[in-house]
């Protein structure tokens, strides 16, 4: 008995038919039959009924139906397994990565793996919509949020802080708000980019969900949109921290309401379901991983 013999045994009972499995199997239809003949008599007991109009399992056939129905798969885990060793670190590799993280450190990071890896070619496409992996041929996304589709497999990068912020200017001329609920008085300028919280804004106090319903004069799902009206004075956002670091450090914009806790969201690389993932793609997430611990501060 051999696994290439249980796997064409699982073939004509899927198939219910020798021929059609034959045909599947680029045998003749007689080979397959000794085949599955041979199989029996290493087994010593008859695995399928046949006659001229059709085939059905005997309780042998059915109970040895659900143990070789996976050997298929095992096999080729194994090939998979294994397949890096010999084919070396070459190919493409197409991905999706957020706006912001994409300007901030990926496509720097991108770069410098293809420089390290040169057989290596990665497509990056810049977008913030959870495209489907597996309709669009994608091989990983990176992601902020969580999870929903379960068929994907999510390697946790780091944490995403966001942080409440407007300019000195706009301080000057509105005062700043200490309290959730002073914001309310205040233009607060909402980041619609979200499942949910655009316009009620979530907090953690003594490891309770606190929000507040802000109003504002703008609103946009972009938000460097979002960053360059909080420099120009206009209100007050609530966005990733990375997106604004700079401008923090510099003090053009100055975090407010620092003493409640703000969301936080894990940045997630996203690839389809495998037992065995490929050692480019597998070399690609940990230098990403590192790229993001490197600035770490800015999230």
């Amino acid at each position: 008995m051999n696994a290439a013999d249980l796997i064409l045994f699982v073939n004509v009972a899927d198939a219910g038919s020798f021929n059609k499995a034959a045909q599947q199997a680029d045998l003749s239809t007689p080979a397959l039959s000794k085949r599955i003949s041979r199989l029996e008599e290493s087994l010593g007991v008859q695995l399928i009924h046949r006659t001229t109009r059709r085939l059905s399992l005997t309780e042998a056939g059915e109970n040895l139906y659900v143990h070789a129905k996976n050997i298929e798969g095992q096999v080729n885990d194994a090939a998979a397994a294994v397949s890096s060793f010999s084919q070396g670190l070459t190919g493409t590799i197409k991905m999706s990565v957020p706006t912001i993280s994409g300007e901030l450190l990926l496509a720097e990071t991108i770069a410098d793996f293809c420089q390290q890896h040169p057989g290596i070619t990665v497509d990056m496409r810049l977008e913030n919509d959870f495209v489907n992996l597996i309709e669009e041929g994608l091989d990983l996304a990176i992601r902020t949020g969580k999870l929903e589709d379960s068929s994907l497999i999510a390697k946790p990068l780091l944490q995403s802080n966001w942080v409440v912020c407007c300019s000195p200017e706009y301080i000057k001329q509105n005062g700043e708000p200490h309290t959730l609920e002073a914001l309310k008085a205040h233009n607060c300028l909402a980041y619609t980019y979200q499942a949910q919280g655009s316009f009620d804004w979530r907090f953690t106090v003594k490891n309770k969900e606190q929000s507040v319903r802000i109003n504002g004069s703008f609103a946009t799902n972009n938000a460097q949109a979002l960053r360059k009206a909080a420099l120009a004075g206009f209100g007050i956002v609530y966005v990733p921290r990375c997106c604004v670091y700079e401008d923090l450090v510099a003090g053009k914009l100055k975090a407010i309401l620092t003493g409640y806790k703000p969301r936080q969201l894990g940045v997630y690389a996203i690839y389809p379901f495998t037992k065995y993932l490929p050692e480019k793609l597998r070399l690609l997430i940990d230098h990403i991983k590192q790229a993001y611990e490197n600035k770490q501060q800015y999230f």
